[in-house]
Order: C-alpha cells, then sequence, then structure tokens
C-alpha cells in the first residue's frame, strides 16, 4: 500500500533548491546555514538540493581567492558539512571554490552521506562588465587532473563532463553547470542531456540589474524545453557583498519549459523551493521526439566523452504524496487568462478548418443534425461562426432536430430555441416512423410492440439520423457536419459507420468532452451570439449527458445516463491525456488522479457545477481506469481507423490514424490491465 502511495514509486522525485543567507569570507558560518537548510529539505523527503555558487566562501570575495587563509577555510567548511550530513538522506550540490594541480577552479560539489561523489567546473568565465572571474580563476579546459584527492577523500572524479545516476531511481540523472555556462551559445547541458541527463542543475551567483531577471527566467525555462529536461537553479541571496552589486536570491525550478516553483526575489529571509521532478515525463519526450536522437547522433563525439558517477540513493519508504499541483482538467488551465486564451484558440482552429473545406468542397451549404446536448451545440456555434467568416448567410447551414423515442423535453426545447436564436435554418424531422420500418424490415420484437430496448434497438436510432443527413446533404448540396467529440472516439462511445461515428468532416474529433463544456461556456460569456443564445448555452451546460436513445419510466426523460455506463468524463478525459500523450503506466496514472482528486477543496473553480462530485477515492479511480483501458485498447481501436477528418486542436487532443495516433484494431489490452490490478482499492 505504502509502495503506491509514494512519489519515488511512481516516477517522480522531490527537488529543492536552497538559497541560504552567506557572509563574505566566512566559510564557517556559511558551513552552518548550509548544514541546517540540507537538514530542513531532507526532512521535507527531497532527494536532491541544490545550492549557489561558491555558497560556501561567498561569490564576491574578488581578489580575497588568492589568500590561502579563505581556500583552507573552505576545505575546513566542505568537511564540517560532510560530517554533518553524513545521516541525511539528501544528495546535495554546492558551490566552493577548489585549488586542484596550482590552479584555482569555480567548483560544484556532488555530496552524499559524507561522500563527495564528484566534482563539477564551471567552463565558461565572465570576464566582462561588471565580472572579472578571469582574474582569480581558471576553466575547465585548463584542468590536467581527471581526479581529485581532498578532504580525506581519493580519486573523486574532477571535471566538466560528469554526469550522475543513480542506481535505484530510474532515470535520475544528474549534471551540474555553474552560472556563465548557460548564458554561452551553446550550454555544457545541451551536450549533457543528449548524453541522457534528465536533471540538469546550476549553481549561480548572478547579480541582478534591471530587467535581468525576467531574461533569466525565460533563459532557463527555455533551456528545460529544449533539452526536454528538469532544471533546477539556484542564485545568490542575502549577504553577498553589495560594494558594487546587488542579488535578489532568484531561485527556480523549471521541467520541460514550465515553471513549476521560484523564489520570492528580494527577500532577506533565507528560502527554500521545493517541486516534484516527473522523470517518466522527460524520457517519454524524448523518446517520442525522434529529433533528439538524430541530435545526440550529430554530436556523438562530444556525447560520449561524458563519465557516468553512479551512485545509490535511499529512497523514503512511507505514504509520500505530491505536492505538486497536477490539474484536475489536463486539457484545460486553471488559470482563468490562459483558460480564455485556450478556448480562443480551439475554437479559431475548429473555425478555420472548416472554412478550409468549405471551400475546397466547393459547397455552399452545411447540414448538421442539433440534438441539444453538448457536442451538437457546439459544433453548430463553430458553424455558425464561420459562415460569418466566409461572410455567408447562416441560413445556408440545414439544421435538423430529430427527435426519437427518448428524446427529452428540454433538449428538444434547447435544440430548437438555439437554431432559432442562431439564425440558422432550422428543420425537423422525427426519426420514429422510418426507425419502426427498419425494426419491422428486419425483425425486430420492437415492431411488435414489445419493449425491448437492446444494441439494436439504440443503433437503428443513431442511424437513422446519420442515414438522413447524409441523403439532405446530396440533396441540398451540403457538407454533413460531424459532431462527436475526442472523449467519445476514446471510449468508443460512438455508432460506427452509418452512426454519429461518420459524417463528412467533423469539427470535434480533437476537443475532449471537459474541454467543450469550457467552450461553450467562453461562447456563452462573450456573447458573440446575443443574450438569448448565451441563455440557451448555459441551460445546455446544466443538461445531464446522455445519448438518449432508451426511454425513461415516465416517457419524457431518458433512461441513461452516459457517465453511468463509460464513467465520469473528467476522470476519464484525465486517463486519455496522460495515455495518449505521455504513454504513462495505468498506475502512475492513478496515482496522479488520486493526489489532484483526493481533497474536496483542492483545485476547484468557481465554475464548475454544483452537482459535479468533487472528490474521488482511489477504489473509484481505479475502477473507472479500468473502464477506460478495456474500452481504448480492446474494443474502440477499429472506429478511431476510419474516422473522418478532422482539424487536430491540442497537443494532446488528437486519436486519428493521420495525425498523432496510429495503433492496431485488434491488439489487447491484458498488459494494461494487469498494471493496474496493481491500484490499491482503498485509500489506506
Amino acid at each position: 500500500m505504502k509502495q503506491f502511495f509514494n512519489l519515488y514509486n511512481q516516477g517522480f522525485i522531490r527537488t529543492a533548491v536552497c538559497v541560504p543567507e552567506v557572509r563574505v569570507a566566512d566559510p564557517g558560518f556559511n558551513a552552518e546555514r548550509t548544514i541546517e537548510l540540507a537538514r530542513k529539505t531532507a526532512e521535507n523527503d527531497a532527494v536532491f538540493s541544490l545550492f549557489p555558487e561558491m555558497g560556501i566562501s561567498a561569490y564576491s570575495n574578488e581578489d580575497l581567492f588568492h589568500q590561502d587563509a579563505l581556500l583552507e577555510g573552505t576545505l575546513t567548511a566542505v568537511e564540517t558539512i560532510l560530517d554533518a550530513t553524513r545521516d541525511l538522506n539528501l544528495v546535495m550540490a554546492i558551490g566552493a571554490p577548489l585549488r586542484v594541480d596550482s590552479l584555482l577552479f569555480n567548483c560544484g560539489l556532488v555530496i552524499y552521506k559524507g561522500k563527495i561523489l564528484g566534482i563539477a567546473v564551471k567552463s565558461y568565465l565572465p570576464n566582462y562588465r561588471e565580472f572579472y572571474e578571469g582574474r582569480q580563476f581558471s576553466p575547465a579546459e585548463e584542468a590536467i587532473s581527471e581526479t581529485v584527492n581532498i578532504c580525506g577523500q581519493r580519486d573523486i572524479p574532477f571535471g566538466p563532463d560528469l554526469i550522475f545516476e543513480a542506481d535505484n531511481i530510474k532515470h535520475f540523472k544528474l549534471f551540474l553547470e555553474i552560472c556563465e555556462d548557460v548564458w554561452v551559445s551553446i550550454p555544457p547541458s545541451s551536450f549533457a542531456a543528449l548524453a541522457g541527463a534528465t536533471v540538469i542543475a546550476n549553481l549561480s551567483a548572478s547579480n541582478i540589474t534591471v530587467g535581468k531577471a525576467e531574461y533569466r527566467n525565460s533563459l532557463i525555462m527555455n533551456q528545460s524545453a529544449r533539452l526536454l529536461a528538469a532544471y533546477l537553479y539556484a542564485g545568490s541571496g542575502p549577504g553577498e557583498s553589495t560594494t558594487d552589486l546587488a542579488w535578489d536570491g532568484h531561485a527556480m525550478i523549471c521541467e520541460n519549459g514550465n515553471l513549476l516553483a521560484k523564489s520570492e526575489r528580494f527577500s532577506q529571509q533565507e528560502q527554500v523551493i521545493y517541486a516534484e521532478v516527473d522523470l517518466d515525463r522527460l524520457v517519454q519526450d524524448r523518446m517520442r521526439m525522434t529529433g533528439f536522437g538524430q541530435n545526440a547522433r550529430t554530436h556523438r563525439d562530444i556525447v560520449s566523452r561524458f563519465r557516468k558517477v553512479p551512485f545509490s540513493v535511499d529512497i523514503p519508504k512511507k505514504k509520500l504524496l505530491l505536492s505538486r499541483e497536477y490539474p484536475r482538467y489536463p486539457y484545460i488551465p486553471s488559470d482563468q487568462s490562459k483558460r480564455d486564451q485556450r478556448c480562443y484558440e480551439a475554437y479559431n482552429i475548429q473555425v478555420g478548418g472548416l472554412a478550409k473545406r468549405m471551400r475546397a468542397s466547393g459547397l455552399e451549404n452545411l447540414v448538421i443534425g442539433v440534438s441539444g446536448g453538448l457536442d451538437s451545440t457546439h459544433a453548430l456555434i463553430v458553424a455558425a461562426r464561420t459562415m460569418d467568416l466566409l461572410e455567408r448567410p447562416r441560413t445556408n447551414i440545414k439544421a435538423y432536430t430529430m427527435p426519437g423515442f427518448a428524446t427529452s423535453d428540454k433538449t428538444y426545447t434547447n435544440a430548437t430555441a438555439l437554431m432559432k436564436f442562431l439564425g440558422v435554418e432550422s428543420n425537423e424531422i422525427d426519426i420514429r416512423p422510418s426507425c419502426l420500418q427498419m425494426f419491422k424490415d428486419i425483425g425486430h420484437p420492437f415492431a411488435q410492440e414489445e419493449k425491448i430496448y437492446d444494441i439494436t434497438f439504440e443503433n437503428v436510432q443513431a442511424g437513422e439520423r446519420t442515414s438522413h443527413l447524409f441523403r439532405i446533404a446530396n440533396l441540398r448540396g451540403g457538407l454533413v457536419i460531424g459532431t462527436g467529440d475526442l472523449s467519445e472516439l476514446a471510449l468508443g462511445w460512438c455508432t460506427y459507420g452509418v452512426g454519429d461515428h461518420m459524417s463528412h468532416y467533423n469539427v470535434n474529433a480533437s476537443v475532449p468532452k471537459t474541454l467543450i463544456q469550457y467552450l461553450i461556456r467562453w461562447v456563452s460569456q462573450s456573447g458573440q451570439f446575443g443574450e438569448k443564445t448565451s441563455e440557451i448555452l448555459i441551460d445546455i451546460l446544466e443538461t445531464e449527458i446522455s445519448p438518449e436513445l432508451i426511454p425513461g419510466q415516465n416517457g419524457d426523460q431518458p433512461a441513461q445516463v452516459t457517465e453511468d455506463t463509460i464513467g465520469p468524463y473528467e476522470l476519464q478525459d484525465f486517463n486519455n491525456f496522460y495515455t495518449t500523450r505521455f504513454g504513462y503506466l495505468p498506475s502512475k496514472i492513478a496515482f496522479m488522479e488520486y493526489c489532484a482528486w483526493r481533497d474536496r477543496e483542492k483545485g476547484l473553480w468557481p465554475d464548475v457545477p454544483e452537482h459535479k462530485k468533487t472528490q474521488y477515492t482511489i477504489g473509484e479511480i481505479k475502477h473507472w481506469l479500468q473502464v477506460y483501458l478495456y474500452r481504448f485498447f480492446k474494443t474502440s481501436q477499429f472506429k478511431r481507423s476510419c474516422v473522418p477528418n478532422s482539424p487536430k486542436v491540442g497537443s494532446g487532443g488528437s486519436l486519428s490514424p493521420r495525425g498523432d495516433y496510429r495503433a492496431p484494431s485488434d491488439s489487447e489490452a491484458t498488459v494494461w490491465l494487469e498494471n493496474a490490478e496493481k491500484i490499491p482499492d482503498k485509500d489506506s
């Protein structure tokens, strides 16, 4: 049980960046502050902690670096740190000046439980404007020795080419670079990442000037994105000399272009920031992005020179959940402004795709079925906006509502009102007579008034609707617009061929159900179709999701609730995102999902409908994940293998065989379901 609920067993590591108080030329004091913060990060179950550049001596010593007293005092301080952290389960990277082969180097020492695992050396020394490091230090390329003996330890790897590889934490491969190294045109970390390093740690001093922090922030985030790596950055804070410079204590933890944590700049207090790094994600992205491997091959001569330093680290053996915020809705940003931007882009991708298809087809009309549900509502909105963009009348949209045996009053009313207020050509076809004829033709018992609501009963209705739309398109010179969404494709929740699976062009196939809900809300709030339309859209959002194919007992409300059968869309969209975008193990997805959904108050947004569930147990998560895995991998691929054209909308949002996803239609779900069995049934 504890194994599952431990982030270290799910492909994560907890990291920390420390900004201690320092005193210039006082290694003893600096060692004390380093030890104190190291103990703090170890108590918080971090496995790696990064400290600033030359944090043991302080960075701003200038010519004092040539004083033996300072250099000897620094070595004594390092010995103190080694002795004091011997019992800490923490890998540390600390900065110190070291004299090797009669030269002085700016170094980063990687230590663990009293042992120096290796010493990184700064490659590029700034010697311009306010920087004069070339006066006191030598660059890494001038080092003669590849190993050194210090602090009573022998044969310590030394140089700018060390990658520290954890034997017992999968994919944890650490590389250090120092300050200026990341500011050059081709940083050493670029080659280290190609050689396998997944975590880059930068010990920095980097004084502050107006505007520099913004550039520094972009630099680190972009480097982590280019390298598909985690990048930790520790800048000097309170205590460095302000004779001619100032310091802001800038610390960051980034992962593949995403800022996970940052310090409070200009604080006069010591700081520690934490973030859990998803090592699986980094390795997955490197495997998928073929350019990464090609780039490594291009620079094979450099990449092959890196030396690997193996080590083992104890993993905390207790329940240890993520503090990292994983959004419950991965397709939707939680930040309001970013969410609006996401909706704007997704909406216009759909509109632009449909506009191009209309121009290419030479057809003037669109044909669409309108049910009063979420998907057809959004598709109709996209169609209306497309007509506006093409400067064609909205009456060129031939919209049809087609009530059947289970159509509710609410969806029927909303469908007709929506068509009216959007100004499209509104039509109605009662499909019950044609369905009855089909039942009679094939000998279905319903034709003899037997209330048998089997799969045939459902699919005849879906098929009749689609058949009508295609023949109307022939008759009226139009293009049939598909409405089915990404979530339904993932779960196979669509009637194959002559049902809602088929159309001439599907605007929704790359948009998950959760995002469609926010797109409709965004369109409503924007007021672009008028107040009455906005009111209808909100009412549609509050309607229970149902295929409306089986009548309820009172004949007014449908008996089916989609999410009772295939699971809550908010969970299934989470499952689909991390399965298709990252290829994670089901057990890892369940762990992340549990961390996101275990807390009733965590991550709620003001516009989440009140009737929506706000908390799930691990047992519920396991059950619906198993439903997803079986349907996605075992029963549904044949439907995705022949879907109509549709524009790709999001980076994790296409199951088209011509786009993001290619898979056999007759594969098994065995390995996924076997892994899912490892998920516990109870929280404790």
